[in-house]
């Protein structure tokens, strides 16, 4: 029983209750950038960002814990944790481009792709323990968003108006 409770909690270079204060803040982070996507009803919402956002903290955490896990202390294993960034990148970008479309002369998506770009780079912040950087990137897109996208809906609507009047 004991191998089993070893295997289950092995030593960490983070505690966990580090480790569980940084996927607890990756879901709320993620959940600030979703909120707005679900309030104007986009497909990618509140728990798609949530998801994002949790997924690149625990590949961030993983990376931390693998570069000082003992099974790779062998010379010839060569851990690097860059990788871990780059592919997160990668992998919500493409999930990112997937709600980019092109129709009826119109491009949709961009914004609830560059969101959910945001909200893994902010996982890794947070999962990598810049908790500064998380919220600060948070709090910058929660402003874009929201402030400026009712400055955007102001603006759109003045012009449907004066276009309406020609």
């Amino acid at each position: 029983m004991e191998q089993i409770l070893a295997d289950l909690f092995p030593r960490t270079e983070v505690p966990y209750p580090v480790i569980l204060a940084r996927m607890v803040g990756a879901i709320l982070f993620g959940a600030v950038i979703g909120a707005e996507r679900e309030y104007r009803d986009h497909a990618a919402g509140l728990r798609t960002h949530i998801l994002v956002a949790l997924a690149a903290s625990v590949f961030a955490l993983l990376a931390l814990e693998s570069v000082h896990m003992a099974s790779f202390s062998d010379e010839q294993v060569r851990i690097d944790p860059l990788r871990v960034i780059e592919a997160v990148t990668s992998g919500v970008a493409f999930l990112a481009a997937g709600m980019i479309v092109f129709s009826r002369g119109e491009v949709r998506g961009l914004t609830t792709g560059a969101g959910m770009w945001l909200a893994g780079a902010v996982g890794l912040s947070v999962g990598l323990g810049y908790w500064f950087v998380g919220f600060f990137a948070t709090l910058a897109c929660f402003i874009v968003l929201f402030a400026l996208g009712k400055i955007e809906q102001r603006y759109d609507t003045e012009k449907t108006q004066e276009d309406d009047k020609k």
